[in-house]
This record gives structure tokens, C-alpha cells and sequence, in this order.
């Protein structure tokens, strides 16, 4: 509680007629009645020599709850309000003896127990000839209210300004900063002591004085600041920033003196936007620039934007396009299979697709265009998708040439292993028809063989045709389009077989056929023309270098089959013949073993046609025969080396005749072995005196290591040499010395 203490005199009055006073007075009670009973403040009259309470105005009554009667002839410090009764006691003397005591921050308890802030002003004055003492009281609780309500808004203001991320400023009419918050000096890179220190004019670029220094004369002219703007500052150590300012004039009572302001700091957001824009500049340069199409498609296919290089690729301008749906620039075949995956693509923003797909020329042509989309969201929330096409034409053209190169190989391969795999020229010739008239693209193709012997070409393998006329074809060679080829040595190409005379005007049936163009290639292999390549079409052939040279592999393919088969048949003659003069050898060989022994005569053939009858029976195969038959024939061939005294003596062999005796199996085998194509006769020459129970000669082998040719054999010699001397009646020894031989 703050008191204030003045000490006055009374005044002295001068009164004037009673009369007139009297109503004066009156008037004035009149005044003071109205002004005491209608006031807003409190107000106590006391008597000055007791403390009583002598009156109260209504303010009062309904500010404490305390009713007239509780107030009136009381001391003041009897009321409840006044807690503090020495308190009160001690103001009242203090009262008397100064005649004016303030108290700026009373506490006064209402009846209801609420503490009413107050302030308390007495004052002594007379009334005639008594003093009085009269008490304004005023409430002030609101009025603290909003005082502490102002400074706890102040306390949050500063703390909003020292913590606020933007930059908070105030400086005069000069440009002298007078306030900066944290946020102004971290961004500026100053500290608070050399910003105050700074003039606003400091941190602005030299280039930039005169705009800003206008902007503000305009708001010191009355101009309203509706909106921020974007200023350009120097920081410390020079450096570029920008920040967007909303500034106002700071006033006073004496009007504006400064401006203050709120400076958040967009460097960031420049750098992003200036970053941004380079971007879009590099990429409108990219795409203006780019060998590809680029489209912007809308959801349903409409063509907002399309790229400068579409005149280039398609022959069209950029604005042809825009505004059509981009589908119907597309081949008819791919419309359908690309409108789907559109479809799919575009209804997630960041989704992606790819396709080839076919789009028309201004030309009349089509080209092949491989694209990638991906899907986005435009300025205005719609789905689009921004497609990039890259023209591929050349490279589908050199795919399919790399696919028609490698067909074509895989074509002239399998015919190689026909050619190589079959012996029969009617397979191989087929199996080449069918590449031909499928990777040469013709309707029909037909092989003539030229005969050796009588200089006709026939028709060996056909394709394609509709009738079997060919099939009985044969030509003199200069005769026909074949013969024409033969005789040339040299391929004979017609346009159109209607306007050549010479053509087909003799072949009807073939006329029948309905074909327009043809190709004939000679089949020539080692300088020899072997026969004739016909390819027909029923339409033109589309003719390049390429096909021309395929044609004329197939042809050298075909020279080759041609060339082989007839090799293979002489050479199959020329076996045939050699086989034959190798078994009439031996024959004639085993005639004159025959011939020698007269004892043996006949006995060869006739083992060897039993031994053939019983290797049948075992199971060996027709190929293993005719080796078992030359060494039948040929098992004692080894005799030759066998001197006559001891081959041809009648009487028993001494047991040194015998060891030269049975060295005939090993002078079969040395002279034989050195054979080639007798080697896999040696089983009967070389062991067919072997036993079963390894008592034989020359090796000694015993059971199942005797060949099976051999042990056949064997069964068959004893057996037909037993036979023939039983039928002849010859004696015993004899007889057992040639079966043991």
C-alpha cells in the first residue's frame, strides 16, 4: 500500500447576504447529492474528530455487498473491509494530522470474502464550521487485471521476438537500427551490438538503394503495405541473401519515427526456386533439342504438347497434333494392345509403362517407335503423362535383317546335315525346297538334275506347285527357261513371265499356275553344270542384293547335294565293284589251296556255305557275315607257308612236322593282319584250331576267349572232314590226321 501525505490549510470564506447563500447552498447540496449517489468511484464521508462513518454513496454499497446501516455510524476501521484495524487507525490519525493520504493499491475484503483491489483517496476539508473527512475509493482490480494481462503479453512478446526464426527490426526515420532480434543477427551473420550500430542502408546493395529508398517514401506518403515483399540483403563477409519483408511505419505521439518489420529469411527458397528454374530451362532446352518425341497426353489421350522434333521424325508441326488424340496417329494393328497399357499406366501418378508401336509419316509410311511414359500430376490436379518416343525404325530394320541373316544360316546349316546326314538326293533336294521357297518368300521351286547320259533335264524335287505336270518334266538343255539357264551357265531373271515369248508358252500347265515372276540359277560344282534352280511368285519378287546373293547360295546348296549324291553313287559303284574283285580274290585264293591239296579239294566251299548257315542260326548280323565268310574261305590260307613234303605226306607226321605243321594259323594271321579290310576275318584263319579245353594251338585258348566265329567254324571243319572220309572209305591214320590238321 502506497500513501501519499500533502499538508493544507483550510480556506477562509467570504460570505455574501444570507438569502443568496442559502440557495447556493442548496443548489450545491443539489449538485453534490446527484454527483455523490450517481458516481462511479466509492466515496466515505467521516467525521474528522471520531472516525465515524456518516455517509456512503450506492457505488460503494454494491462494490463491498455491505448494506447503508453497516456502514453508517460506524468507525472506519469497524468495517469489515478494513482487515487490518491498527492499520486503519493509524491512516486515520495520520489523516488528521496531513488533511491527504493516497493509497494506490488498497486490498479491501467484499461481505461475500472477494479481495477488491482499490484506490484509496482522503481528504479533510470543512463544512461550515466542522471538518469532514471525505474517502474516494476507486477499483481498480480490472484495471490490474489489464496490466498484468499487458505485461504478461509483453513478456511473451519478447520472448516471440528473441525466439521467432524470422528477424524482427526497428530502426528511425535515418536508417539507424534501433531493435534486432537473434533471428535478424544469425541470419545476417552480425552480432546485436554491430547491427545497432548499422544503418539499414548497410546491408543493402548498392544496385537495390534507389528501389527500396522509394518504396519507403511511398509509405511515409500514406502508401498501405497490403502485402510482404522480396528484398535483397548483405550479409556479413558480402554474402547474397533474401528475405521477404512486411514492414510499418512506427509511431509515436508525434507521428511516424521509424519502421519496424518482420524479415523472413528465403535464401533457401530463392536458391530452390532459381535451381528450379534452371531446371525447367534445361529440360525446355532438352526437350526442344531432344532426337526424340515428347509428348504431354492427357487421361484420355488428348495431345497437350508435343516437341519440335515431331516435324523432323514425322513430318508434322508440334501444332497439328496438339489437340487430337495421340491414338489415332498409330497403325490400326497396334491401336488397341497401346490404349490398354495407356490405361493402365496413367491412373497412378509416378507409375511407369513402356511399348513399340507404329506411327504414321506425313508420307503415307509408317515408322517404329519404341516409348516411355510415366504418369504425373499437372499444375491443375489432372493425371497426364509425359511420353518420350524414340524412333527405332532402322534399328527394327537391322534387327530383322540380323534375324533374316540368322534364319537364312540356320536354313543353309540344316541343309548342310541333309546333304551330309542323307545319301538319298530326293530327301535332301526336299528339305532344301522347303528353305528355299520359305526364307526366298516365292510361291514355288523346282530342282532339274542334268543326266550324265542323255543330256536331259529332269525334275527331280518340286514345291509349291498346284499341278503334277513338272513332276515329268524333261529338257533338252537350251530348251525352256531351265534349258535357256544350263546352256547360259548364268541366272536368267523375268519380271513377267506374260510378256516373255520364250517363257512358259509351251508348258500350259504351268501357265495354269498363274505366275508373274521367275528366277532360274544354274547349279554348277567343279566348273560342271549338274542341273537347274527354278524359283516362281505369283506376284513380283521384291528384289535386293541380298536376296540375290541368298538365291545364289542356295543354289551352290543345291549344286552340292546335286554334286555329293551323284559322287556317293559312283562311289557306291565303285565299292560294289572292289567288293566284288575282293571276293573273287579270295575265292580265287581259296580255289588254289584247293587245288594244292587234293585231299581238300571242295572242302572250303562247303564249310564255308555251313558255316554261314550255322552263324545265321547263332544270331550274327548280315554285316559280321561277309567276315565270317572271307575268313572261312581263307582259314588255311597260313598252309602256304607250309613246306609240300610236309603238307602233301602220306604217311604220319613226325612230331617235328608237326611243329611246322601247326604254324599255319600264325602265317595266316602275318600275312592277313596287314590287310585292312581282312582284319575282321582273322578269327577263323588264327583260331579255328583252338579247343575248348585250351588244348589248341597257336594260343592255347580255351572256352569262351575262342572268337565265336572261330568255335563255329571249328564244329563245322572236324564235322565236314569227318564226313567227307567217311564217304570216301579212306583209312583211319589218314583220316585222323586231317581232321587233326
Amino acid at each position: 500500500m502506497k500513501k501519499n501525505v500533502k499538508k493544507t490549510k483550510p480556506a477562509k470564506l467570504h460570505l455574501p447576504d444570507r438569502s443568496r447563500v442559502e440557495q447556493s447552498l442548496r443548489d450545491l447540496e443539489l449538485r453534490y447529492r446527484r454527483l455523490f449517489e450517481t458516481t462511479q468511484d466509492g466515496i466515505l464521508i467521516l467525521d474528522a474528530k471520531t472516525g465515524a462513518i456518516t455517509d456512503v454513496n450506492p457505488y460503494l454499497i454494491d462494490l463491498l455487498g455491505y448494506s447503508r446501516e453497516e456502514f453508517v455510524e460506524k468507525k472506519i476501521w469497524q468495517v469489515g473491509a478494513f482487515k487490518d484495524i491498527e492499520a486503519s487507525k493509524d491512516a486515520f490519525e495520520a489523516l488528521q494530522q496531513n488533511e491527504y493520504i493516497r493509497y494506490e493499491n488498497l486490498p479491501l475484503k467484499a461481505k461475500d470474502g472477494r479481495l477488491i483491489q482499490v484506490e484509496f483517496v482522503s481528504n479533510v476539508y470543512l463544512v461550515g464550521d466542522e471538518q469532514v473527512i471525505q474517502c474516494n475509493i476507486r477499483d481498480i482490480t480490472e484495471h490490474r487485471r489489464l496490466v498484468a494481462a499487458l505485461q504478461e503479453n509483453e513478456r511473451k512478446y519478447h520472448a516471440l521476438v528473441n525466439q521467432s526464426l524470422d528477424g524482427i527490426f526497428l530502426f528511425d526515420l535515418s536508417g539507424n537500427f534501433s531493435a534486432v532480434n537473434k533471428a535478424m543477427c544469425d541470419r545476417l551473420g552480425f552480432s546485436e551490438e554491430e547491427l545497432r550500430a548499422m544503418n539499414i542502408w548497410d546491408i543493402v546493395p548498392e544496385q537495390h538503394l534507389d528501389q527500396y529508398r522509394k518504396k519507403l517514401t511511398k509509405i511515409l506518403d500514406g502508401e498501405s503495405l497490403n502485402e510482404s515483399s522480396e528484398c535483397t540483403v548483405r550479409g556479413k563477409a558480402g554474402k547474397t541473401l533474401f528475405i521477404d519483408v512486411l514492414s510499418a511505419p512506427y509511431y509515436s505521439e508525434k507521428g511516424i519515427i521509424g519502421f519496424q518489420g518482420i524479415a523472413r529469411d528465403i535464401t533457401a527458397r530463392k536458391e530452390a526456386e532459381e535451381a528450379l528454374r534452371a531446371s525447367k530451362e534445361r529440360f525446355r532446352v532438352w526437350i526442344e533439342n531432344s532426337s526424340d518425341i515428347i509428348t504431354v497426353v492427357g487421361l484420355e489421350g488428348t495431345v497437350q504438347y508435343a516437341s519440335p522434333s515431331i516435324e523432323r521424325l514425322l513430318g508434322y508441326k508440334p501444332e497439328e497434333w496438339i489437340g487430337t488424340n495421340a491414338f489415332d496417329w498409330m497403325h490400326p494393328d497396334d491401336r488397341a494392345r497401346v490404349t490398354e497399357i495407356f490405361a493402365q499406366f496413367i491412373q497412378t501418378p509416378g507409375s511407369a509403362a513402356s511399348a513399340e508401336f507404329r506411327l504414321g509419316h506425313r508420307d503415307g509410311s509408317w515408322r517404329m517407335f519404341e516409348s516411355v511414359g510415366r504418369a504425373y500430376l499437372d499444375e491443375h490436379g489432372q493425371m497426364a503423362g509425359l511420353i518420350n518416343s524414340r524412333d527405332i525404325t532402322a534399328r527394327k530394320r537391322a534387327e530383322e535383317e540380323i534375324e533374316r541373316y540368322l534364319t537364312r544360316l540356320q536354313a543353309l546349316h540344316q541343309i548342310d546335315n541333309a546333304i551330309s546326314g542323307s545319301v538319298d538326293l530326293r530327301i535332301t533336294l526336299n528339305v532344301f525346297l522347303d528353305h528355299a521357297t520359305t526364307q526366298l518368300g516365292v510361291d514355288a521351286a523346282g530342282v532339274l538334275v542334268l543326266n550324265p547320259h542323255t543330256q536331259l533335264l529332269d525334275y527331280t524335287a518340286a514345291r509349291g506347285f498346284s499341278t503334277p505336270a513338272l513332276q515329268h518334266t524333261h529338257l533338252r538343255v537350251g530348251d525352256g527357261l531351265a534349258g535357256r539357264v544350263a546352256l547360259a551357265r548364268k541366272t536368267i531373271a523375268i519380271a513377267d513371265l506374260n510378256r516373255d515369248i520364250n517363257g512358259l508358252a509351251r508348258y500350259p500347265s504351268i501357265q495354269s499356275e498363274g505366275f508373274v515372276s521367275y528366277y532360274g540359277v544354274p547349279l554348277i560344282a567343279k566348273g560342271r553344270v549338274n542341273g537347274v534352280l527354278e524359283v516362281f511368285r505369283r506376284t513380283p519378287i521384291p528384289v535386293d542384293q541380298d536376296w540375290k546373293d541368298f538365291l545364289e547360295m542356295m543354289a551352290g546348296q543345291a549344286a552340292i547335294a546335286v554334286d555329293n549324291a551323284e559322287l556317293f553313287g559312283n562311289l557306291q559303284r565303285s565299292n560294289f565293284d572292289l567288293a566284288l574283285a575282293y571276293d573273287s580274290t579270295i575265292e580265287g585264293w581259296s580255289h588254289a589251296l584247293d587245288l594244292r591239296d587234293k585231299e581238300t579239294e571242295g572242302h572250303t566251299q562247303r564249310v564255308t556255305e555251313v558255316t554261314l548257315r550255322l552263324a545265321r542260326a547263332a544270331g550274327i548280323t548280315e554285316s559280321e557275315l561277309v567276315h565270317v565268310r572271307r575268313g572261312a574261305l581263307l582259314h588255311d590260307i597260313g598252309k602256304m607257308g607250309v613246306p609240300d613234303y610236309i603238307l602233301l605226306k602220306p604217311d604220319k607226321l613226325t612230331d617235328e612236322e608237326w611243329v611246322e605243321m601247326r604254324k599255319h594259323p600264325v602265317f595266316a594271321y602275318e600275312l592277313l593282319s596287314p590287310i585292312a579290310y581282312l582284319r575282321p576275318a582273322l578269327d577263323i584263319p588264327y583260331c579255328h584250331h583252338e579247343k575248348w579245353d585250351g588244348t589248341g594251338y597257336p594260343r592255347g585258348l580255351k572256352g569262351e576267349q575262342i572268337p565265336l566265329a572261330a568255335r563255329l567254324f571249328a564244329v563245322v571243319d572236324v564235322w565236314d572232314a569227318l564226313r567227307y572220309r567217311s564217304a570216301r572209305g579212306l583209312c583211319r591214320p589218314f583220316s585222323l590226321r586231317f581232321a587233326a590238321m
